[in-house]
């Protein structure tokens, strides 16, 4: 299955019942700096200051360079209530990541951010058999919601630097095909 992630679609378009997921595009810069503008979103986050129009500014460009990000709508009003990426840093690896995310308060805490990722693992599994999340170290939140899906803490930790030259340690969480059926 390793050679599956070089034919991996990073940017699907996915539909559950309270979400859809669509590729980014430039002009959703407006409606997602209107949810990422919120600092309480990156309160916990490694890079805190996303909340700050250049700062996000940078973070949509990467996405959209990415070919991998995607933007989460919400099926009952329309409105863009977030967004996510894959990654695949090695074709041959059998892996891909799945971050980058973050979603508005007024979805927090519940079903929506459990169905985003069942619709996202549930598509990395039709090419790979492992899907791995980076969280910031701190970020207890983050945490425990990758932990609600599934994914089981490894001993491996990424250290990033990040736009304001700090530098973040990040835990690796693993899903595993064969361990969500």
């Amino acid at each position: 299955m390793a050679n599956s992630a070089i034919l991996f679609d990073k940017q699907p378009s996915l539909s559950g019942s309270l979400v859809t997921l669509r590729p980014l595009e430039a002009t959703d810069f407006d409606d997602l700096y209107a949810v990422a503008s919120d600092p309480e979103i990156w309160a916990l986050h490694p890079a805190w200051n996303r909340y700050q129009l250049p700062i996000f500014r940078v973070l949509f460009e990467e996405s959209l360079e990415s070919g991998g990000a995607m933007i989460v709508i919400d099926n009952e009003t329309g409105e863009i209530i977030g967004s996510s990426r894959f990654h695949i840093a090695d074709a041959t690896s059998g892996r891909a990541e799945i971050g980058w995310s973050y979603l508005a308060r007024s979805h927090w805490g519940g079903q929506y951010n459990s169905e985003i990722k069942a619709l996202m693992l549930a598509h990395a599994f039709r090419f790979v058999d492992t899907v791995y999340l980076r969280v910031g170290e701190t970020n207890l939140r983050s945490r425990r919601a990758v932990e609600k899906i599934g994914g089981k803490l490894t001993d491996k930790t990424d250290i990033m630097i990040l736009s304001d030259g700090k530098t973040a340690v990040h835990v690796i969480f693993e899903v595993k095909k064969a361990d969500v059926g």
